[in-house]
């Protein structure tokens, strides 16, 4: 069942050869998708490890209420169900649902994330996508200041206090991560909805502040500091924005 069903949303549907994994990513998914409808799909109709026509079909259908549904499959033979249950949905609808090439879990994660920024369909199905890179935009962790500033432990980052840097063709400030746990899902999740809700592009140590995974693949611990940037002139309500949600602790304390 899904957690919520908003029709201006996309839909996402999790098959898995498992029952318990596809509900499990559902309620993984809900805590940073809660108004999107998520869909378990896993198992067969009797309780056994495999895949149903029946439950995939009705799936698809609960999870789209109009504006479309992404399908995250585990293995080949889910792909396989799947494409026949698409085959039996009426041309319309079948327009609207896309199987995304990704992996189940951060593909899945990543595509609730985008559905819950309102973004359209061929977004969802794109932000499950990448996480087939190895790494996002400015090449990982390495390439965003250097292990103090990416993702060292607390003991080795040393908090800074925050600063803020104007230039001609852009604005920046700098804020130390003060979560118990870091930069984790949840935390990240919000991040990236916020920046979305911006048109000018923002990064996080040089990484795409809008890419769930390429945050989160910069290992952002408790101590950790982080510059928040944009080259866009415009770029300053949406830098200041995120830098206080940041310094906010992403409301866990």
């Amino acid at each position: 069942m899904p957690e919520v069903g908003d029709s201006s949303r996309v839909g996402l549907v999790f098959v898995s050869h498992s029952s318990k994994i596809a509900e499990g990513l559902v309620d993984l998914a809900a805590q940073m998708a809660p108004t999107v409808a998520l869909v378990a799909a896993g198992g067969t109709d009797d309780g056994r490890i495999g895949t149903s026509f029946d439950r995939v079909t009705a799936a698809i259908v609960e999870a789209d209420s109009g504006a479309g549904a992404v399908v995250l499959c585990d293995l080949g033979s889910a792909i396989l169900t799947t494409e026949t249950a698409l085959d039996f949905l009426d041309d319309e609808q079948r327009a609207r649902v896309v199987i995304a090439d990704a992996p189940l879990v951060e593909g899945g994660v990543a595509a609730a994330v985008a559905a819950e920024a309102g973004d359209a369909l061929d977004a969802v199905v794109a932000a499950a996508r990448s996480a087939n890179a190895t790494s996002g935009d400015g090449g990982g962790p390495d390439a965003a200041g250097g292990p103090g500033d990416a993702g060292a432990p607390a003991s080795a980052a040393q908090p800074e206090a925050a600063a803020t840097t104007a230039t001609t063709g852009g604005y920046s400030r700098r804020e130390t991560i003060t979560n118990h746990d870091g930069l984790h899902a949840r935390p990240a999740a919000e991040f990236v909805k916020l920046a979305s809700t911006f048109g000018q592009r923002v990064t996080v140590n040089g990484i795409d502040a809008r890419s769930l995974l390429a945050i989160m693949s910069l290992g952002l611990t408790k101590g950790a500091s982080v510059e928040i940037a944009s080259e866009d002139p415009e770029g300053v309500a949406a830098v200041d924005a995120l830098a206080d949600l940041v310094q906010s602790g992403f409301g866990e304390h």
